[in-house]
């Protein structure tokens, strides 16, 4: 191979290293045990495959709907079984984390309370939302395993920053 190959072979490389440390990809999750807060969620109900059309859509939605400034708040869901299963089909509430339930909603939308006060495994990362949501989970069960905890099949999760995510799952009673 030529000199002139491998340096741009090199450069390439740390280019990708540079754009995957950018988007967190090297970020590692913070997981603890806490107490839940209170959550209203705007948004829509889906039930289906992770290959369904609608899936992807109800996430363009919420996602356009916040970016146009047409709904208050941060892009969330709620998954009644575990999104990150082997199960390819979920149960989930796709929408947006608000703070006002007096809002007009948009077409379709209908208000989601998740109730506070419980005990949850809480796991945040700094990254980018397509990158965060696997270490989040790999972490949490990670986490729940190693302190035997048993979690319930209800995961919260919500993107407060652009390059920030959290996922709550409450502890079995």
């Amino acid at each position: 191979m030529s000199r002139k190959f491998l340096v741009a072979i090199g450069l390439i490389m740390a280019v990708m290293v540079g754009i995957y440390a950018y988007v967190g990809g090297f970020s590692e999750p913070k997981v603890l045990v806490t107490t839940s807060e209170p959550l209203l969620f705007a948004g829509q109900r889906f039930e289906g495959t992770v290959k369904d059309k609608a899936f992807g859509e109800a996430f363009q939605k919420a996602a356009k709907l916040v970016g146009e400034g047409n709904i208050q708040g941060v892009l969330g869901n709620v998954y009644y079984n575990n999104p990150a299963g082997k199960s390819d089909t979920v149960k989930a509430f796709i929408g947006v984390l608000i703070q006002d339930s007096t809002m007009r909603l948009p077409e379709g939308y209908e208000l989601l309370h998740v109730p506070g006060g419980r005990k949850v495994v809480h796991s945040e990362i700094n990254a980018h939302y397509m990158i965060a949501p696997g270490k989040l989970y790999t972490n949490l069960f990670a986490y729940a395993e190693e302190n035997k905890l048993k979690l319930e099949d209800f995961y919260v999760e919500w993107f407060p920053e652009d390059r920030k995510a959290v996922v709550e799952v409450p502890l079995k009673e």
